[in-house]
């Protein structure tokens, strides 16, 4: 078997075990934690490199491995693989309706952990793609405070009532809102043209949670300023383009200000 964890030797790795359940956490830097869940297929080289942006900011990343091969590179087969695996998986219940991911009970345990040992008035939390709307659902613990959710794709979007699905049970939303009547933020990310996260998701988003929610969505039509193609999907990994002018920097920019505006008080 390939060894892959070359592209990772700049990370703490440790064995976590939470709620019986224990899975593999890369950790860098020092400061509040930032908790990056990694999209499919897994821990790429890219997700590597956005964990090493966000903690030269002066954070600690703490990443789990909950899906694919640590450091492995991202190809067709190798993303086709995890999705599958992704997909027929009870703890992502890619496909259900109002219901919040099971999965997530075993990440608000990881942010109350981290937040012990990192300090600081809360955790933040980029999710992305399969994992993207989980920053939603963290909120349920009251140490995220600072939850980011980068083109969110779950439920998969196979008709209307899945288009607009937020990926969160009833009650578990009248305690978000909750929360953000209290202050709360969230902050979501997607290309307009993105069929993995169609508008309508944000558009429940909004009038879910108003002002509370903080959108960014770039530009993804034919003809667009910067060339941006149609089928764009990760803002913050695969389609980040690291240069001042370009839409997905300027992301990337209000991201670590949404996180500094939260995490740096004291």
């Amino acid at each position: 078997m390939t060894d892959y964890r070359d592209e990772l030797q700049d990370f703490q790795s440790d064995q976590i075990t939470l709620l019986g359940v224990t899975r593999e956490v890369f950790r860098l830097g020092e400061g509040p934690c930032i908790i990056i869940i990694p999209e499919i297929p897994g821990i790429t080289p890219e997700h590597a490199e956005l964990a090493r942006r966000v903690a030269s900011h002066g954070y600690t990343t703490v990443t789990p491995s909950v899906f694919g091969t640590p450091g492995k590179p991202m190809t067709n087969s190798y993303a086709a693989s995890s999705l599958i695996k992704g997909c027929i998986s009870k703890e992502f219940a890619a496909f259900a309706i109002g219901s919040t991911r099971p999965i997530t009970l075993w990440l608000r345990a990881l942010a109350e952990s981290e937040h012990d040992k990192c300090g600081g008035p809360g955790v933040g939390v980029i999710g992305m793609c399969f994992t993207g709307g989980f920053g939603l659902a963290m909120m349920l613990s009251d140490s995220v405070i600072a939850p980011v959710m980068s083109q969110p794709s779950l439920p998969l979007p196979i008709g209307a009532g899945r288009r607009s699905d937020i990926g969160l049970a009833p009650e578990d939303l009248e305690r978000i809102k909750k929360k953000t009547a209290a202050g709360a933020c969230i902050m979501g990310l997607r290309f307009t043209e993105d069929r993995a996260v169609p508008a309508e998701r944000f558009a429940s988003l909004r009038e879910a949670l108003g002002d509370a929610f903080i959108s960014i969505e770039i530009d993804s039509s034919a003809g667009n300023e910067h060339g941006i193609k149609k089928s764009s999907h990760s803002v913050l990994t695969h389609d980040f383009v690291d240069h001042p002018e370009h839409p997905t920097k300027d992301a990337f920019s209000s991201v670590l200000d949404f996180f500094d505006a939260r995490l740096r008080t004291t």
